[in-house]
């Protein structure tokens, strides 16, 4: 890191506290994403999040960086018309699994296949935690919960297997029990060039009372230590399905591309420089009205 950038964790927090239960796994995943912010020395006037609705959704309330909470499950097209607006920003979208399995599922699939330069981190944790813990897209089989008081009979969903299959070009899981896990694949996928995905293993302490935290201490291992090649396509869908055939659970970067042209590198007002990158604010009526015309 450079002397002349000298942001710390505090610079980074908002003075708005967390309101998430106590020993909720979103604040690793706080401490992670201003960490890696900081690593990567990108200042906070650079850095847009954007969220829907959710206890996880909160995330931009308590970040010092440019935040938009959306309505429920459309924070990832609102984060793609920021960047494509602005593509100098860092653009951060953050939901629960509810949120962008759920409600936003259909936003999340063609972000995946348009290989939209943002960056996508979703919590995890098997429920809808805001309203109170009803199933979600991922809870398992089986599970009891206030929609399900006989048990979940919906499959889950496999979002690792989603966004390979779908297009993304960086695809990971992490835990929020190893902060320097995630620190590092929330600061790869920062820097990787296209769209980037990170699911979150996340307990909720309030309404999951199976998968806690020594649920996943006692499951989890890293992908970084086996032999696995993350540009291989085949291989990342064959280990996004290991949870499905044995109870054991990769963290870690599953699929990772370069090579991949990204939506804004082929979007025609880009390229032309019909939207510049930074736009002056200080238009005058007539450039205001040229702009908004079409929707008089």
């Amino acid at each position: 890191m450079s002397e002349d950038f000298n942001y710390t964790l505090k610079d980074y927090e908002s003075d708005f506290k967390p309101t998430w239960c106590p020993g909720c796994g979103n604040f690793s995943q706080w401490r992670a994403i201003r960490q890696a912010l900081i690593e990567l020395e990108i200042p906070p006037e650079e850095v847009v999040t954007v969220s829907g609705i959710g206890c996880s959704s909160h995330m931009p309330n308590f970040l010092n960086v440019y935040g938009l909470q959306t309505v429920h499950g459309r924070g990832i097209p609102v984060a793609t018309g920021i960047r494509l607006a602005n593509p100098e920003l860092t653009v951060l979208v953050y939901g629960g699994d509810g949120d962008v399995y759920g409600i936003g599922g259909n936003h999340f699939l063609h972000a995946c296949r348009r290989n939209v330069d943002i960056i996508t981190i979703v919590s995890n944790n098997f429920v809808y935690g805001l309203t109170t813990g009803q199933a979600s897209p991922t809870t398992p089989v089986g599970t009891t919960t206030k929609t399900t008081p006989r048990g979940s009979i919906e499959n889950p969903l496999n979002p690792i297997a989603v966004a390979i299959s779908a297009g993304a070009t960086f695809v990971a899981r992490g835990f929020s029990g190893d902060l320097k896990h995630l620190t590092y694949i929330i600061k790869e996928a920062i820097d990787h060039r296209g769209f980037a995905y990170v699911d979150v293993y996340s307990p909720c302490i309030t309404f999951n009372k199976k998968q806690t935290f020594n649920y996943f201490r006692e499951r989890v291992y890293k992908v970084e230590e086996t032999d696995h090649d993350k540009e291989d396509f085949y291989a990342a869908l064959d280990l996004s399905n290991q949870r499905f055939i044995k109870d054991n659970l990769p963290i870690g970067i599953f699929y990772q591309i370069e090579n991949k042209t990204t939506y804004e590198e082929r979007d025609f007002a880009l390229n032309q420089g019909v939207i510049p990158a930074r736009a002056s604010l200080d238009l005058s009526k007539e450039q205001i009205d040229i702009i908004t015309k079409e929707f008089y």
